[in-house]
């Protein structure tokens, strides 16, 4: 049985499952909104409410935005020939740091079937679909450098090699094993820099 009531429980329960939130975090993150004069959990219970209802993924990349398309598909200063294929929103914002000046396609994740991601879990008919219209001229597929990125990568040169001219990877500026979002801006450039054709 547990000293604990059973809210501050579930409370610590589901902040442990958040990525890299273990239980000794979890537990710090429910007391500090417990005594805190600053901390407001009824601003952040709505705010975790709106997230999922108000936001959508944009028609044409997939990031994620309130409107129809997202603010890059609709800037016409942006190369709409040019798509820079990435696996997360976050990824989208470490490359807009970079002063990238074409559009995104947004993944939502890699082919990993450990973990019951194939295709049809990934915005991945939505990118090929993208490419049979015949506008890209260049795809960059910037997945992470790892086992699940590398699958990916391939999976995806095997299905747009038909409709795009020019296909290319990320250089292997980034370390194996990191993730795109935690790289610094001079890394990124040098990778975007140095992309291969695949």
């Amino acid at each position: 049985m547990s000293l604990l009531p059973p809210q501050i429980l579930k409370t610590i329960e589901e902040f442990s499952k958040l990525p890299g939130i273990g239980s000794k975090s979890a537990e710090r993150l429910t007391f500090h909104l417990l005594r805190s004069g600053k901390a407001n959990p009824e601003a952040l219970g709505q705010a975790l409410l709106t997230l999922k209802a108000q936001l959508k993924f944009c028609k044409t990349c997939q990031m994620v935005t309130t409107e129809e398309q997202c603010a890059i598909c609709t800037n016409s200063s942006r190369d709409a020939g040019m798509v820079l294929v990435v696996e997360d929103p976050l990824d989208v914002l470490a490359f807009e740091k970079t002063g990238y000046k074409g559009r995104y396609h947004v993944l939502h994740g890699v082919l990993s079937p450990i973990d019951g991601m194939g295709p049809e879990q990934l915005k991945v008919r939505e990118l090929i679909e993208r490419a049979k219209v015949g506008d890209l001229t260049e795809v960059i597929i910037a997945t992470n450098p790892d086992v699940e990125g590398e699958a990916t990568a391939t999976y995806l040169r095997q299905h747009l090699q038909q409709h795009v001219a020019s296909i290319t990877r990320l250089a292997h500026g980034l370390p194996l094993g990191a993730d795109i979002e935690f790289a610094d801006q001079g890394t990124l450039k040098e990778a975007l820099g140095g992309r291969r054709s695949m």
